[in-house]
């Protein structure tokens, strides 16, 4: 907006809004944003294992879950164990897509985990990520 002063200059507004600063936090929350959504974990409450060397988990992939009550998810959705093998096969999948990460309560007994480890492998997936925490050393 521009007015005209008494000795004829025209001079503009300072009124108005710089946008510059509001696109900067923006742009910084979407990168926070996209750095910390592969790090969330699925919904279902699990307390995984901990483990001494433990890699970030940087890719988004499928997840298979086992509770505390040795009930099966897969990606925060109930599951029959039998009908795994169906629900992880993708046809003409590449290898790097056959690939799940396998969250396990630690009170699960083994038994039930090598079940589910079993169902993954008959959908021919044999690259499994086994997700843990990191062991706090104090």
């Amino acid at each position: 907006m521009a007015f005209t002063t008494s000795n004829g200059k025209t001079q503009s507004s300072l009124a108005d809004i710089n946008i510059t600063p509001l696109v900067d936090v923006v742009l910084v929350l979407l990168v926070i944003f996209m750095i910390t959504a592969p790090v969330l974990q699925s919904g279902i409450e699990v307390a995984v294992p901990k483990t001494r060397t433990v890699k970030a988990i940087t890719q988004q992939r499928m997840v298979v879950t086992i509770n505390k009550d040795q009930e099966v998810f897969l990606n925060d959705k109930p599951v029959n164990i039998n009908d795994l093998p169906q629900l992880l096969q993708k046809p003409n999948a590449t290898p790097d897509q056959k690939v799940i990460y396998l969250r396990a309560d630690e009170r699960v007994p083994f038994g039930a985990f090598a079940k589910v480890m079993d169902s993954v492998k008959q959908a021919g997936i044999t690259n499994i990520s086994i997700v843990t925490q990191p062991l706090n050393s104090k």
